[in-house]
């Protein structure tokens, strides 16, 4: 089945968002745009080089190291904060880095055509401002998938809102955009339920009308039964006889057009595209706090950030059966790190803690997606019910050999879900999911009766959920601390 048909758009210079749920072809879109894909069908024509930038940090970019040895490209290393040695460093860096390296080569090449895939991933706060910066003098055209609201609205000038088969350009940023969409679906709702009222009304009261013709026929030929008497000479009785077949002559018309006007009605709500709109909200089923105190503790200690020497210092640490814990901080300070070493000293059982990581490669996710195809028919349906009130589409999802990043958190947070989780620890719990997702787990989490911790950079996120702070800051030697607050 074909993610777009019929679909014919310009891209002017400036940016346009891509916007639409996980699984829905945003990333297709891009890549056929940019050739790293060919269509099945139909023509695209290019008014220059182009280049894609994915949403997987997986591998360095292609000419990083002429780009780190490029005098022009000074600036740019400057404004992104790119390092020398990152080349030979790559595995070491965090994901926050290694986005910012992306995007600072892939400005630095210059293409008329430039397809971000989710830019704002992993990036935190300060990087963020330098990062629209950037993008903001960029002066070709540019394509650009992102779940950060604020940023859609910041650059674009136009947003293609996807929803397959069909996409629809609107104009303005994805504010603007989504609000004319749903106005248009709501005066499509509107009109449809009018219509499909008259249409029953019409039905109903020629229904009636029917019965009236069918009572009436039945006693005129009960009439016909009786014998005229003979002396009705003025043929009284043939004239009443008359009158009755021909009211019910008129009966039978008047059920004939009410009909009509109700298959009228049917035909043009027919014309009318009413979007449906699959359930959203989860509600994080089985999932309970651990009937003890704390599902850990940990002393003071320090943790090693990489091999130049520099240390995570962290304080007392204690996650109990209730905590709602945030832990922020900017990137290359040790929050995943910290992360990895909570996991392995927690004092519950390890199938009740869901654990989504950061990212999750290409591999994995093809064996996670396939392992999730494997399951008893029960199991499966009660993960797709999930995955379904996330925003996705289990049917499309299952069809699919390679699910997108978000597609894949989803899956991860609905496999552990219906195990009835103790704690939740998600690594960027934002990052690759569309905008409806990012609502439906957000209420999903802060209805969740077991602990949680939460690594983000996404501070609106984080204020609806978390009630306690993890914050990481550097120090005067370079080292992180780990302050608590809340």
């Amino acid at each position: 089945m074909p993610l777009f048909t019929d679909l014919t758009v310009q891209f002017p210079f400036g940016w346009t968002g891509i916007v639409g749920p996980n699984g829905a072809g945003k990333t297709t879109l891009l890549k056929v745009v940019t050739g790293e894909l060919e269509a099945h069908g139909g023509l695209v024509q290019r008014s220059g080089p182009a280049l894609y930038v994915a949403q997987r940090t997986d591998d360095p970019p292609e000419q990083f190291e002429d780009f780190i040895w490029a005098p022009d490209a000074t600036v740019l290393k400057a404004r992104l904060r790119v390092v020398e040695d990152w080349p030979e460093r790559w595995e070491t860096l965090s994901h926050g880095e290694r986005k910012r390296a992306q995007i600072a080569v892939a400005l630095w090449r210059e293409p008329a055509v430039l397809a971000l895939d989710e830019p704002t991933n992993h990036i935190d706060a300060d990087a963020r401002r330098l990062l629209v910066r950037a993008l903001q003098e960029f002066g070709g055209i540019g394509l650009l998938v992102s779940h950060d609201r604020a940023l859609l609205d910041e650059l674009c000038s136009q947003c293609v809102l996807i929803d397959p088969p069909s996409a629809v350009l609107r104009p303005g940023g994805v504010t603007a955009a989504l609000a004319q969409q749903d106005n248009e679906e709501a005066s499509a709702r509107s009109a449809n339920d009018a219509l499909r009222h008259t249409e029953s009304r019409l039905k109903a009261e020629a229904q009636r009308r029917r019965v009236v013709a069918d009572q009436k026929s039945s006693a005129m030929r009960g009439s016909k039964q009786k014998k005229i008497p003979i002396h009705d000479h003025d043929g009284r009785a043939k004239r009443n006889l008359a009158k009755v077949s021909g009211k019910d002559a008129y009966a039978g018309k008047m059920v004939a057009q009410m009909n009509q006007r109700a298959d009228k009605m049917s035909q043009q709500r027919a014309g009318i595209e009413v979007k449906k709109r699959y359930e959203t909200g989860i509600w994080v089923d089985g999932a309970s706090f651990m009937p003890r105190d704390f599902l850990l503790r940990l002393p003071a200690g320090s943790l090693p950030l990489g091999d130049d020497g520099r240390q995570l210092h962290f304080p007392d640490l204690a996650i109990g059966g209730t905590s709602r814990i945030a832990l922020t901080g900017a990137n290359g300070l040790g929050k995943s790190t910290l992360v990895k070493h909570l996991l392995t000293h927690l004092q519950l059982p390890e199938e009740k803690c869901v654990t989504v990581p950061q990212e999750i490669s290409a591999e994995d996710s093809r064996a996670l997606l396939e392992s999730v195809k494997c399951l008893p028919n029960d199991e499966r349906g009660r993960i797709m019910t999930t995955i379904s009130r996330l925003g996705s589409r289990p049917g499309r999802l299952l069809e699919s050999a390679l699910p997108s990043p978000g597609e894949v958190r989803k899956l991860l947070l609905a496999l552990g879900i219906v195990r009835g989780p103790h704690l939740i620890v998600m690594d960027e719990p934002t990052n690759h999911m569309d905008l409806p997702s990012i609502l439906c787990l957000e209420e999903a989490l802060a209805d969740c009766p077991c602990a949680m911790l939460l690594v983000s950079h996404d501070e609106a996120f984080l204020a609806k959920i978390v009630d306690t702070s993890w914050h990481l800051t550097p120090d005067k030697a370079g080292d992180a601390q780990l302050e608590i607050a809340g």
